[in-house]
């Protein structure tokens, strides 16, 4: 499974099998009936690109499956195929990320693993092991989804904040002190993203002088 999600490849007897392209590896969880089942060792884990909490669903998306469900269920229509999707691939590994958004993105990992060089030495007991170069690749990645989903050619810093906590949170290790405390990887992410500040736009010459000459402020000549 380890080679099958890092290399999408299967090696067995000494021959190696590629998967199929598109290919993608979905796992669930269920946290309620737990006896039993081991939770997936943490290298395994940091190989799953997003990690997607699912709570109960809300009053208006109940009522939908009411609606839906409690008559004749309705049929799915395709509305992507493989080609498709790996055109949509290709155009994600396309977006545009600016040297200062990836800075951002190598910021809030290494966080993870110094948080006292961020002005956070309360987390270095809080985090055991913080998350490792596939954290940053899987930021690039899904913030590129993302935007290619929003319609841009470019990653913002809010694309990169609305992805953190589905990347980051499984690849963080958190102390036993912590799990007993009840602190959630999630929370720790938050508070992460508070902390580390996203890069702010550079104006140019031109925009500079217009801004400067809107808001300056020119004193009445006096008689």
């Amino acid at each position: 499974m380890l080679e099958l999600m890092a290399e999408q490849q299967v090696s067995i007897g000494g021959t190696t099998y590629p998967v199929p392209q598109p290919f993608i590896v979905i796992a669930t969880e269920n946290p309620i009936e737990s006896e039993g089942v081991y939770p997936l060792p943490e290298a395994q884990r940091d190989r799953f690109l997003l990690k997607v909490d699912v709570p109960y669903p809300r009053g208006n998306e109940e009522f939908e499956i009411l609606r839906r469900m409690s008559v004749r269920p309705p049929t799915a229509n395709p509305v992507l195929d493989p080609a498709v999707v790996l055109q949509l691939q290709e155009q994600a590994s396309n977006v545009f990320v600016h040297n200062l958004v990836a800075e951002y993105i190598v910021r809030l990992v290494l966080a993870t693993r110094t948080p006292e060089e961020f002005g956070m030495p309360d987390l270095t007991s809080v985090i055991q092991v913080g998350c490792s170069p596939r954290a940053t690749l899987g930021l690039v990645a899904a913030s590129r989804a993302l935007a290619l989903i929003h319609g841009r050619d470019y990653v913002l810093p809010t694309d990169v904040q609305a992805v953190a906590r589905d990347v980051m949170s499984h690849r963080l290790v958190l102390g036993f002190d912590a799990v007993a405390d009840n602190i959630t990887p999630a929370q720790v992410i938050e508070r992460i993203l508070a902390m580390v500040p996203p890069p702010t736009p550079v104006w140019n010459t031109q925009q500079r002088q217009v801004a400067h000459t809107q808001h300056s402020y020119v004193p009445e000549a006096r008689s």
